[in-house]
């Protein structure tokens, strides 16, 4: 496996906002109405057990990396050969096209239903994929920094969620317990949407300085994001009653409508617009790690496979139309991330634990 330059890799601190970067992303404006159906005012407990689940999947990404492969390419071929290996990685290029997709479609539907009606998808994706490619040219460090750009700027919006405290009751957290545990564990299964990204450390590892002194500040990135994602579900639970939830697809844009600033009056706007902010950065590292899978598979230049595979999210975005589909969309997407995340990682530190044991 081919050595990244020294000053091409980036401080063991910046996998804070990587990490933290792709989990905040398009899943917080929405994610309250999808564990509400299922778990009610209980679901909190369900954003907290997957905040925990998260963390133990990043922990055996790490126990993956210690077996001495430096990425997740290396990973593939060490345990499935050149071949099969190379078809596993196929399969996490279209993982990432798919990332790439539905937060695309997702952000578009918020700005047609919110801001502009008539909004053309197809010129807003060519503008936003040739800004993601712009970025990736510049390489993993430029992405890193438009990452870091992207959870310090707009961290002023945490506080707006505090505009709701006047009118919070959070009597309607009570009783607790009011759901079964399977409940709660089942709605802490669709924070799959919300909290995936962080995986995509296994493709990036090589670029960390020394990945090992990495750990605590990708440990404080998922505590970070479940403290956020509780922080957020707490105060939307408090101020919406159960049926509002249910009824609100974006339920923290909507408790944007009650902040009333002198010089702005539909506040939403302006979070909305921030948000391309958020996740321009969230696109370009999914494109970039898409196309470094493709560079290590079939040797093809980086700068080519980030242009093929921007095609692709180009072409089917316009697809979608419906509300129907872009939540089809984000389900599809959900599972996948899923069974990535909770499924195979997991299965591949068992098989790489059986090639070490047998090559032995």
């Amino acid at each position: 496996m081919q050595t990244v330059p020294e000053n091409r890799k980036v401080s063991p601190s910046l996998v804070f906002f990587t990490i933290h970067g792709m989990q905040f992303g398009i899943g917080i404006l929405g994610f309250q109405r999808a564990i509400a159906k299922i778990a009610g005012y209980d679901s909190w407990m369900s954003v907290i057990f997957a905040g925990i689940m998260t963390m133990l999947v990043m922990w055996i990404i790490y126990k993956i990396l210690a077996f001495g492969e430096t990425d997740l390419a290396g990973t593939h071929q060490f345990v499935f050969g050149k071949w099969l290996g190379g078809a596993c990685n196929l399969l996490f290029v279209f993982y990432f096209i798919l990332y790439a997709t539905t937060i695309l479609r997702s952000y578009t539907e918020i700005i047609q239903v919110w801001v502009f009606n008539d909004l053309n998808v197809f010129i807003f994706t060519l503008i936003y994929l040739l800004l993601c490619v712009y970025i990736v040219f510049g390489g993993f460090r430029t992405v890193v920094g438009m990452m870091f750009f992207s959870v310090v700027l707009p961290s002023y919006l945490i506080i707006l969620f505090g505009f709701t405290l006047p009118y919070a009751n959070f009597h309607n957290f009570l009783p607790l317990f009011d759901h079964s545990v399977k409940e709660i564990i089942l709605a802490g299964h669709q924070m799959s949407l919300t909290y995936i990204g962080f995986e995509s450390f296994l493709i990036y590892s090589p670029f960390i300085k020394d990945h090992n002194k990495s750990k605590k500040w990708a440990f404080l990135a998922l505590t970070t994001s479940l403290l956020l994602f509780l922080y957020t579900a707490i105060l939307s639970f408090a101020y919406y009653n159960e049926a509002q939830l249910l009824k609100y697809i974006w339920a923290t844009l909507s408790t944007w409508k009650i902040v009333h600033l002198p010089v702005v009056e539909r506040f939403e706007y302006i979070g909305i617009a921030n948000w391309c902010l958020i996740i321009l950065p969230n696109t370009a590292l999914a494109l970039w790690c898409g196309s470094r899978l493709l560079k290590q598979t079939f040797k093809l230049s980086q700068r080519k496979g980030v242009i093929i595979l921007s095609l692709i999210p180009l072409i089917v975005v316009p697809f979608f139309k419906t509300r129907y589909q872009i939540e089809h969309l984000n389900y599809v997407f959900g599972k996948a991330g899923f069974l990535i995340n909770y499924l195979y990682i997991p299965f591949l530190l068992i098989l790489v634990w059986l090639a070490k044991k047998y090559k032995r």
